[in-house]
């Protein structure tokens, strides 16, 4: 059940509307780590507006052109750590869409459901990336304490982590968030082990740019493969 949903998942990635999602939250993330940069500089320029003095060294000009060579080498830096995380954030607030490509493919029959609001995806999304990484900051504890174990501890984690929110994104859409809850904890075991597969590609650079809309259209194959049990 668990690899025939991801490996449906899997075969409808050239969907156009999976390729959308995946490019507007790439996208949105450059936008925003150009916004950040913009603001940095703004805020540079008005901090050094007027010269600056410095006992012993005098007046102090080329400060601006510094803090703002500077500003790019920690955006850049930034980039880097956050480029992930951050793309991967806003692209949940899309899946809907990505349960939707997959339905309208592989469940027809269904009735429409009303579209998620704007509002409720984000709280979601905000509430999901908190947990997400306070539970991570949690794990170097445990990364330290088991090093042989760390790779376990991660997968592990981050399987359940997604199993949970992506499971709960697919079958909420249906019959509603408490019915998913307790249909999530009735497969606990089977949704936290097909969340470990989505874990796996976290690993690997710009394949974990793919995870949400694997993750959202993997665990709306599952849920209904469960519903049909």
């Amino acid at each position: 059940m668990i690899l025939a949903s991801f490996l449906k998942a899997l075969a409808q990635l050239p969907d156009p509307r999976f390729r959308s999602v995946l490019w507007r939250g790439i996208g949105l993330t450059i936008a925003l780590l150009i916004g950040i940069y913009a603001g940095l500089l703004w805020l540079i320029e008005v901090l050094t507006q007027e010269p600056i003095t410095l006992p012993g060294v005098g007046e102090v000009t080329w400060l601006g052109d510094l803090l703002g060579w500077g500003s790019l080498g920690l955006v850049l830096i930034m980039s880097i750590f956050l480029m992930v995380p951050v793309a991967s954030a806003i692209t949940s607030l899309f899946l809907d869409e990505v349960a939707q490509a997959v339905e309208d493919k592989h469940f027809a029959q269904l009735p429409d459901v009303p579209k998620v609001s704007f509002t409720d995806g984000l709280r979601d999304t905000v509430n999901f990336l908190g947990v997400l990484v306070a539970a991570n900051i949690f794990a170097f504890l445990l990364y330290a304490i088991f090093p042989f174990a760390a790779i376990f501890i991660f997968y592990a984690l981050n399987g359940f982590l997604l199993g949970r929110e992506y499971f709960q994104l697919a079958a909420m859409r249906r019959i509603g968030r408490v019915a998913a809850k307790e249909l999530r904890k009735q497969h606990n075991g089977k949704i936290w082990l097909a969340g470990c597969l989505m874990a796996v590609p976290l690993s690997f650079p710009l394949i974990n740019l793919i995870i949400p809309i694997l993750g959202a259209a993997t665990f709306t194959h599952l849920y209904h493969a469960i519903s049909r049990d």
